[in-house]
């Protein structure tokens, strides 16, 4: 069960180390804040360490390289989008130790190349003729003449999940989602945002965690085992070049 980000959580539930309200050991465990905490309370601390050293140009264009002459993405993701972007997440990549924060990069980037087939695609194959319209969420109404398909570095879909990014990012993501598919620093923050509240909160869980909170319901228990096993491997060729172990529990 995740609340919302930087607390404010019920008598019941704990404000993890990232600050976030949930229940169980990833919350009330190590780096818990308030709440009925199972370890002493700490404050997370950024730990100085600079993403854009770990994400080096020879890393970043590693990826965007692999993409063939035709992708659009190849003409739209740029290590400076990432970059610029990533200064509205100060806590990205650097909570923890710096192999933690590495991991964390490491885990970001393999999904990232995942969904984005090495940074080739910017919107979903054949998205528009998917219907991606809770149209049970009232908080965030569709807009009939609008399509929620994948869009950015993680597919951003749905509109609940537009409409959410959109109201804390400031961009209108129910009426103009084509956005996060027209400016590359916007799309990087759509991740990130995505990343910092439905991903981070589970990154003590190890690897396979993340790729449950992503596509859980479609690719672990069976689902899709190829694709888990290429954000699997994404993940540990990016731990091996930054030289950091890939942790334990990696598939889902």
């Amino acid at each position: 069960m995740v609340v919302a980000q930087n607390c404010g959580c019920a008598p019941n539930l704990c404000c993890s180390r990232f600050g976030y309200c949930g229940e169980g050991p990833t919350y009330c465990g190590e780096g818990c804040q308030s709440g009925p905490c199972t370890s002493t309370p700490s404050t997370p601390t950024n730990n100085g360490v600079n993403v854009g050293d770990i994400v080096t140009p020879d890393f970043f264009n590693g990826i965007l390289n692999q993409a063939g002459a035709d992708c659009a993405g190849k003409r739209f993701y740029t290590r400076d989008a990432f970059l610029n972007a990533a200064n509205s997440y100060p806590d990205f990549g650097k909570t923890g130790s710096s192999d933690d924060s590495k991991r964390e990069i490491a885990a970001f980037f393999a999904h990232v190349t995942h969904e984005t087939g090495r940074f080739c695609y910017i919107e979903e194959i054949d998205g528009a003729s998917k219907d991606y319209c809770d149209e049970t969420n009232t908080q965030y109404p569709c807009n009939p003449s609008k399509k929620y398909f994948g869009r950015g570095p993680l597919q951003l879909t749905w509109n609940y999940n537009y409409g959410a990014a959109g109201q804390a990012i400031k961009f209108d993501g129910l009426n103009n989602p084509e956005s996060v598919a027209n400016d590359a620093v916007l799309s990087f923050k759509t991740a990130l945002w995505f990343w910092n509240t439905n991903v981070r909160p589970v990154l003590g869980q190890g690897f396979g965690a993340t790729i449950r909170a992503i596509n859980g319901a479609i690719e672990c228990n069976g689902g899709n085992s190829g694709a888990v096993q290429a954000r699997i491997g994404y993940y540990q060729d990016y731990c091996n070049k930054f030289g950091v172990a890939p942790g334990e529990n990696l598939s889902c």
